[in-house]
């Protein structure tokens, strides 16, 4: 991005012109289909984000329940590569709503975030959700470097839409393939910032929930936590490790076959993403794409085909595959633990949690990726508590804090709602994990 966009840019957020008034009232949501009352405001709405190809990103914002000019605002992303944020995050983790079973009518969802902060959702990058692209190539020409710089974009434009948030302090949270959009967007604007010298977007720092890190301790990691929950065989793990580098995009062929004996044929049918909970049995043929079988906190299996039928567009889908078929990893950091340690040395307040029943991107996973930081610890490991209730466990170190979530799957807020909302107060508050009920 060069210097005389990002003046451009600037000057855009700077600007205080009525419009911004207009264009909020035309993006609120007065109310939407089957949905209960509520005394907070809503927006939704397209930012462009690349003018020559017709490339716009869409929004949901859901204004704090309680004293929103107070609250922080933080920014949502979901993974995939290619999952929708709206479908997932705002519909079956964290919104204020959850869809019912039919998927003609919304319910509250008792432990929404939006308790504690502004929440704005994004659908990213374009081709996800209802974001969009007037140039259909794109959709097979998406990586990481454009997916920061057009959400850095989305939120330049957006303040400038929305200036009430130009300065409040701002947060950035996601889960699973988001533990490279999160930081790596965390870092555009914190260059962005550095080139004016202020910070025009007020960051406090970012949060990520089973996120991909480091390709070679991700992949160990999981291999090392299908061994240990007896998921596969002793000698699929020796053969996994003497014939597979963990780092490489491509497998040898004794690796392949490793690998598809221990995940085809040792698994068995499990939801990977939360080993404990059953499988969603769909009467149609449902998207299996990444997150398949996820769980509301009642364990229903199936909520992602009630997000399919509530968004009842057809060219709506909570994953689009082809994202991530075409997705460029070789635009794909190995790992993200340099641009974790240049943020930690910024001073950024960065959190990473873990629910423990995730065999995708597992705890044990992240808990390699942070070994390797070689960070000094300034509060040694604990059980936090939620209720009179072990919610997990956590370490705090200089410059980041690990919290495991005790019976959460991928998707942490999903399965553990509740203990999900007491991380994000103690994450808003700059406070370590409640130790005791």
């Amino acid at each position: 991005m060069t210097s005389s966009y990002l003046i451009v840019l600037l000057l855009v957020i700077s600007s205080t012109s009525t419009s911004s008034t207009r264009e909020q009232e035309e993006d609120r949501i007065k109310e939407l289909p089957g949905q209960p009352k509520v005394g907070f405001s809503q927006f939704s709405g397209y930012v462009t984000v690349n003018e020559s190809h017709g490339r716009s990103l869409f929004y949901w914002l859901t204004e704090s329940s309680s004293s929103p000019k107070n609250k922080p605002l933080l920014l949502w992303l979901n993974g995939g590569p290619g999952c929708s944020s709206i479908g997932y995050g705002a519909s079956e983790e964290i919104g204020p709503f959850r869809i019912n079973k039919t998927g003609s009518s919304l319910y509250l969802n008792s432990f929404s975030w939006n308790t504690e902060a502004n929440i704005l959702f994004l659908e990213s990058p374009v081709g996800v959700g209802f974001s969009y692209t007037n140039t259909s190539s794109d959709l097979k020409d998406s990586g990481d470097d454009r997916t920061a710089q057009e959400n850095l974009i989305f939120l330049i434009k957006w303040m400038s839409r929305f200036p009430q948030y130009q300065y409040r302090d701002f947060y950035i949270a996601g889960e699973s393939y988001a533990g490279h959009y999160v930081p790596q967007l965390a870092k555009k604007i914190y260059h962005y910032n550095k080139t004016f010298n202020k910070s025009i977007i007020n960051l406090k720092g970012f949060m990520v929930g089973n996120g991909d890190t480091d390709r070679h301790y991700d992949r160990l990691g999981a291999v090392t936590y299908w061994w240990s929950h007896a998921m596969i065989s002793d000698r699929s793990y020796n053969s996994i490790l003497k014939h597979c580098s963990f780092t490489e995009n491509t497998n040898s062929n004794e690796c392949d076959y490793a690998l598809y004996y221990a995940t085809v044929v040792e698994f068995g049918q499990v939801n990977g993403y939360s080993i404990y909970s059953p499988l969603c049995v769909p009467k149609t043929n449902q998207t299996k794409f990444m997150h398949g079988g996820i769980l509301v906190e009642e364990e229903d299996p199936c909520t992602e085909s009630y997000a399919e039928i509530y968004y009842n567009r057809p060219d709506w889908t909570v994953c689009n595959e082809i994202l991530f078929k075409y997705w460029d990893w070789g635009n794909s950091d190995h790992s993200m633990l340099p641009t974790y340690k240049e943020l930690m040395a910024a001073g950024l307040r960065i959190w990473v949690f873990s629910g423990d029943t995730d065999s995708v991107v597992p705890v044990t996973a992240t808990r390699l990726s942070i070994s390797h930081l070689n960070l000094t610890v300034k509060t040694r490991w604990y059980p936090w508590y939620s209720g009179n209730q072990v919610g997990g466990w956590t370490e705090v170190y200089e410059g980041l804090t690990f919290a495991t979530v005790r019976g959460a799957g991928h998707e942490v807020p999903v399965l553990q709602p509740e203990r999900a909302l007491i991380l994000l107060r103690s994450f808003l508050a700059g406070k370590e994990l409640p130790r005791s009920y």
